[in-house]
């Protein structure tokens, strides 16, 4: 399923993007694959994480991840990596958790749909 979204929403994302880190489905193996620590989290909303998630995501949600970031034990360094359905919405989480202090931040392009394609996650369903 294709979504249309608005171009203010778009505009919004590719402003994000253009202030953050990303990373495809290699790069994040990879990271997993490494010696560092990383912590995963699914900025969905919670009937999506219900719906499935990666195995040890953290659930905050988007609207709220400024405000709930701080109840995790998360080092302003550690690498965090951040996901949604596609990479919109985690784009522009990441780039209010940069603001924040937090300096290891990624997004995943392709988010939970690529997740999927790569037999990382699948849907409870």
């Amino acid at each position: 399923m294709v979504k249309k979204h608005s171009p203010r929403f778009l505009a919004t994302v590719e402003r994000s993007r253009s202030a953050i880190s990303e990373c495809d489905v290699d790069q994040f193996i990879a990271m997993l694959n490494d010696a560092e620590e990383v912590v995963v989290i699914d900025v969905r909303e919670r009937h999506e994480y219900e719906a499935g998630c990666f195995e040890g995501a953290i659930h905050i949600g988007k609207g709220v991840i400024e405000r709930d970031i701080e109840k995790h034990p998360i080092a302003e360094d550690t690498r965090i990596v951040l996901y949604c359905g596609g990479g919109f919405r985690s784009a522009i989480a990441a780039e209010s958790l940069t603001r924040m202090g937090y300096t290891g931040v990624y997004s995943l392009w392709g988010g939970w749909r690529s997740l999927v394609a790569n037999g990382l996650a699948k849907p409870l369903q």
